[in-house]
């Protein structure tokens, strides 16, 4: 709170700062190299004047530039811990060797201790994320990169002899999917829906004939267009209409919109595609095409769009090229560290909605 003193000082500086300005302000409107000299002369003084009620300018700075430990429980102070979240470091894992997946040894990956406190990121035990998503729908809807977000989120919110046993059913090629955790009430589905037209009819047709909204909503594709259509502008007309449907989507319905998140490229590592088409169509170059169409077609909420980013691209290239075998899915470490990002993001937008 501020102090009286300082409330004292700042309607002082208000009457000397303002007052003459606006008793000179006509006779000097003729001549305004002298009227902002006056008036600068006026603001150094209130200056030295409110300075000593006032916090060091470096103290000023840091408290707006950087998330403040302690802070993390109101809505402003979360918020500005949500561009933080794909801060996280890797390193091999503790006694790493090779995980049998051909990708090479097991990686780990952590947010700095620092940035953790500051903005209480965490990796949610089971009965954290259970608490979390009780009573929740959770659909994830996209290609293959999708997928292996659900089974990462199965793996945490089952016990491992039930997400080994969901497995085979999940990876049945082209196919949709649904779990279940019956005592949080939490539904999890998976949509297969590798194009954007699936995505975009996902929102206007199916879900509108929903008798309700899945509470969290992940959408992402871009891999098959890459390699099918190779076109980054047929792209972005497409993902234009997703965003579309999504913002008609969520203006429509009377109660809080589902939480929405983009599930973005991964790193491609070209040599490591495993068809001649892929390591044709699906380049560095082409991929950065298609990534600088998601940032500026209005998918995301920094240009205007519905969805948070789940950047798989940052994180996959993040792990490394040890981290993949075919230069595309990668490691499960990868969709671990998605699903956190986007369980903390949840923890952040629900404290915002109280």
């Amino acid at each position: 709170m501020v102090s009286a003193a300082a409330q004292a000082g700042v309607v002082a500086a208000c009457v000397v700062l303002f007052v003459p300005m606006g008793l000179a302000g006509w006779h000097l409107s003729r001549n305004k190299v002298l009227f902002f000299s006056g008036a600068l002369f006026i603001s150094l003084a209130v200056g030295v004047h409110l300075s000593p009620y006032l916090p060091s300018l470096p103290h000023l700075a840091s408290s707006f530039l950087l998330p403040h430990p302690g802070a993390s429980s109101s809505s402003s102070s979360g918020s500005s811990c949500v561009p933080f979240l794909h801060r996280v470091s890797w390193s091999d894992a503790v006694g790493a060797t090779d995980d049998g997946s051909g990708g090479g040894k097991a990686r780990a990956w952590s947010w700095p201790p620092s940035l953790a406190s500051a903005c209480a990121f965490a990796r949610l035990s089971r009965d954290d994320a259970s608490l979390l998503l009780n009573g929740s729908w959770v659909m994830v809807a996209g290609d293959s990169q999708a997928r292996l977000l659900v089974l990462a989120l199965l793996r945490l919110l089952l016990d491992p002899a039930a997400a080994a046993a969901a497995e085979p059913e999940l990876f049945r090629r082209h196919s949709d999917y649904r779990a279940a955790v019956p005592a949080r009430g939490i539904s999890v589905d998976f949509v297969w829906a590798p194009f954007e037209s699936n995505l975009t009819r996902l929102l206007r047709e199916d879900l509108r004939l929903a008798p309700r909204l899945p509470d969290v909503l992940v959408l992402g594709s871009g891999l098959w267009h890459m390699l099918h259509v190779t076109d980054a502008a047929s792209y972005g007309d497409a993902l234009a209409s997703v965003a579309g449907a999504a913002k008609s989507l969520r203006s429509q319905i009377p109660v809080p919109p589902p939480h929405m998140f983009w599930l973005g490229l991964p790193h491609l590592v070209n040599h490591m595609l495993n068809t001649d088409a892929k390591r044709a169509h699906m380049n560095g170059t082409m991929l950065r095409a298609y990534d600088r169409e998601v940032d500026r077609r209005g998918v995301l909420r920094g240009d205007g769009g519905p969805f948070l980013l789940l950047d798989v691209g940052k994180l996959s290239q993040g792990c490394g090229q040890q981290c993949t075998a075919d230069g595309m899915h990668y490691d499960g470490d990868v969709y671990d560290a998605v699903m956190h990002i986007m369980l903390n993001a949840l923890v952040i937008e629900s404290q915002q909605r109280i």
